[in-house]
Order: C-alpha cells, then sequence, then structure tokens
C-alpha cells in the first residue's frame, strides 16, 4: 500500500498538472482557430517616384511657377527701370514734388509685390489641394487591393514609413504603382 501525504500534495499536484495541460491545450487550440494575418507593404517615396499623375501634377506647378518667376522678373526689371528714369527726373523736380512722386511709385511697387504674393499664395494652395486629392486616390487603391486580395494590413514604407524591413514578396509597391499609373492613363 502507498502512503497518502497527509497535505494531500499528490493529488493536487496532479490537478495543477493536468490544468496546465487543458490551459496549454486551449492555446493551442484558439491559435489554430485564428486567421493567418496577411500583411504587405508599400514603399511609399517609391510609389510616388513613380506614379505618373503625381509626376505630371508636379511638372504642371513647376511650369506655372516658372511663369510667375518670369512675371515677377519682368515687372522688377520694370520698375527698376522706373526707379532709374524717376532719379533722373527728381534732380529737376522740388523736394516735395520729388518725395510725392517717389511716394506714388512706392506704394504701386508695394500694390504689385502684394498682387504677384496672392498669386504665388494661390498658385500654392491649388497645388496642395491636387496633391492632397491624388494622395486621397492612392490611399483609396491601397486600401481597395488589400481588400480585393485578402490583407489584413498593408503598412506604409520608405523614409519615414512604419515598415523597418520587409521581404519583397510582401512588397505591393510595384504592383500598386502599375493599377495606379494604368487607371491614370485611362
Amino acid at each position: 500500500m502507498k502512503k497518502q501525504d497527509s497535505r494531500g500534495g499528490g493529488n493536487e499536484n496532479k490537478t495543477s498538472k493536468m490544468k496546465k495541460l487543458v490551459y496549454v491545450l486551449a492555446a493551442l487550440i484558439v491559435m489554430s482557430c485564428q486567421e493567418q494575418q496577411k500583411i504587405g507593404y508599400v514603399d511609399n517615396v517609391k510609389l510616388m517616384d513613380e506614379y505618373q499623375e503625381k509626376i505630371d501634377i508636379e511638372a504642371k506647378f513647376k511650369t506655372k511657377a516658372e511663369t510667375l518667376g518670369k512675371k515677377r522678373d519682368s515687372i522688377t526689371q520694370a520698375y527698376q527701370i522706373e526707379a532709374q528714369a524717376f532719379q533722373l527726373k527728381a534732380q529737376k523736380m522740388s523736394q516735395k514734388k520729388a518725395q510725392e512722386e517717389y511716394g506714388v511709385i512706392q506704394q504701386r511697387a508695394q500694390f504689385i509685390g502684394q498682387q504677384l504674393q496672392q498669386e504665388d499664395q494661390a498658385l500654392q494652395a491649388s497645388g496642395q489641394v491636387e496633391m492632397d486629392s491624388m494622395v486621397s486616390k492612392v490611399k483609396k487603391e491601397i486600401e481597395a487591393y488589400g481588400k480585393a486580395n485578402g490583407y489584413t494590413y498593408v503598412l506604409g514604407g520608405g523614409d519615414g514609413g512604419s515598415v523597418l524591413y520587409g521581404t519583397d514578396a510582401n512588397d505591393l509597391t510595384d504592383e500598386i504603382v502599375k493599377i495606379l499609373n494604368e487607371k491614370y492613363k485611362n
């Protein structure tokens, strides 16, 4: 006959081991029942560098900015010519009359400067609106691609992105760029 432990430790030990076994089995069952999560990522920098709509928007606004710059240079040059002519003319005027005309020229220059600044700000604002719209379109396309292809997550990579490392198999950048460029072409 076996001697029973007066503290009842033999049964508690078996019960404790049985509980641990049940917990381990339950954890394994839960883990095996969970869906495998499909995760991909997009290199944001590469995507934007290769997306034709973004390239076209930048080119369009670069052209507009150059045109505005040329306009500014032309106006500045005309103002300088006017200022030089005024200096010659002012030598033949009374000091009071010269100050009055100089004040008018300064006001006109200030007004033109403000107009050019407003044009510059309007150009920047419209460029920002177009870029924001394009970024929104890209995000929607990435979301649609993720849903259509069963991805649980599609992360953003590249400079400032959240993916520090990812295998090439999880890189969706080229596929997304191809889809975006095809849709933009049409």
